[in-house]
């Protein structure tokens, strides 16, 4: 199987704008693609991940993958998904997320000998002319039609700001910058930007003329892989210190039973035909199915030895309640009133759960446990002392904490 059908096969496609040309490029290993990655935190997340894997697999076929960082797109912000405005970040602040996620794309992508580049379109972006943008750019964009695409139509009612409304502009102009300066024929994104990639390429189009525009392709990621990135204490960061080995584990083991090949074929390697052989498992088998996901995963991420240690200390947990390699949280003065806590604060320190009214309805839903009992009561509270050995905090079937103090 060639590789586009192979990514056909995974599920990873939902679109392109010109397929025959796409899969010359891929299968011949002649792609220069770019996925960008705007730094709104310090780390990336599972909801990069499909992107991330999409890289690496592109890459070791020989396709060039073209890393870029969106300090200058950052500092706009981009409306897609969201009904209020980001917010504003300093320069400093994005510069050191962007060089957070430098370190975490290695562990996917081989830099090395020219084999990828890692870009930032804050080279370009920052240093342009507003005037010049307006007139070399602005004049090839149509009000009526950005404000037909999704990313805005769905802002308009509460309000869209004329900084984000420039994202589209600032976006285009990277594929086109990208283009010129390292031949980047391909654009890789989300559901979210399709409007941004077609701006790109229609850019390229009118500024460069028609043999430019035939090079230009817009491969459309499957949406699939963003509801990835949505849990409910939050994101899953690829950043151990922010989300252990442990929980990102634990987070892979906990998908749901509809999700678990799905994930399997979009997020792995394992060749498919030994995918397609576990499409008819059932019951225990689809356990089996998930402890393989989260442990490709969380080795793909974070190592060999961490992922061994994940799913040794996930199995010893669920048959014998050892605590020992469990995710911690150490209490502090400021989270015991009077040198006490109940259980609803408990929980939301912990992490256990992403607000209090969470925390209410698992207690009061009988999912909350201390130390193998459960927690019927929402007022139970525990002192200091109650710490002093550890305290195991279970939410739902499979979420843990070891407290102490």
């Amino acid at each position: 199987m060639e590789l586009y059908d192979e990514l056909v096969a995974r599920g990873l496609i939902a679109q392109v704008t010109n397929e025959d040309e796409i899969k010359k490029l891929i299968n011949a290993g002649k792609a220069v693609f770019y996925i960008g990655f705007d730094p709104t935190a310090d780390s990336l997340h599972v909801g990069h991940f499909m992107a991330l894997c999409l890289m690496k697999r592109l890459q070791m076929a020989g396709n060039k993958p073209i890393a870029l960082i969106g300090g200058g797109t950052a500092m706009i912000g981009d409306p897609s998904g969201r009904t209020d405005m980001r917010q504003m970040m300093t320069k400093e602040t994005i510069d050191h997320n962007c060089e957070c996620f430098k370190k975490q794309m290695s562990r996917f992508i081989d830099f090395s000998e020219g084999k990828a580049l890692m870009v930032n379109n804050a080279d370009w972006l920052l240093g342009l002319n507003y005037v010049e943008v307006l007139r070399e750019v602005g004049a090839h964009f149509s009000v009526n039609r950005m404000l037909s695409a999704e990313c805005y139509k769905q802002r308009m009612e509460k309000g869209l700001s004329f900084l984000e409304f420039n994202y589209m502009i600032m976006q285009s102009y990277d594929f086109m910058a990208l283009y010129e300066k390292y031949g980047c024929n391909l654009e890789f994104g989300g559901d979210d930007q399709w409007s941004n990639m077609l701006g790109g390429t229609e850019l390229i189009r009118r500024k460069l003329g028609k043999d430019a525009h035939a090079m230009t392709i817009n491969l459309l990621l499957n949406s699939e892989g963003k509801k990835m990135g949505k849990t409910q204490k939050g994101a899953v960061w690829l950043d151990p210190e922010k989300t252990t080995p442990f929980e990102f584990y634990q987070y892979w083991r906990n998908v749901a039973d509809d999700d678990v090949i799905k994930c399997i074929k979009m997020l792995t390697f394992l060749p498919l035909e030994e995918i397609q052989s576990m499409e008819s498992w059932e019951g225990a088998e689809l356990n089996k199915a998930k402890e393989i996901l989260a442990y490709e995963l969380t080795n793909l991420v974070h190592g060999e030895e961490e992922a061994k240690k994940a799913q040794e200390a996930a199995r010893a947990m669920f048959t014998s309640g050892d605590a020992a390699n469990m995710p911690g949280y150490t209490l502090t003065a400021e989270d015991l009133a009077d040198g006490e806590i109940d259980i609803l604060n408990l929980l939301f320190v912990s992490g256990l759960v992403p607000s209090k009214s969470e925390a209410r309805r698992a207690v009061t839903q009988g999912g909350v446990s201390v130390n193998g009992e459960k927690v019927n009561d929402i007022h139970t509270t525990y002192t200091e002392a109650d710490f002093a050995e550890g305290m195991v905090l279970k939410k739902g079937k499979k979420n843990f904490r070891k407290i102490t103090k």
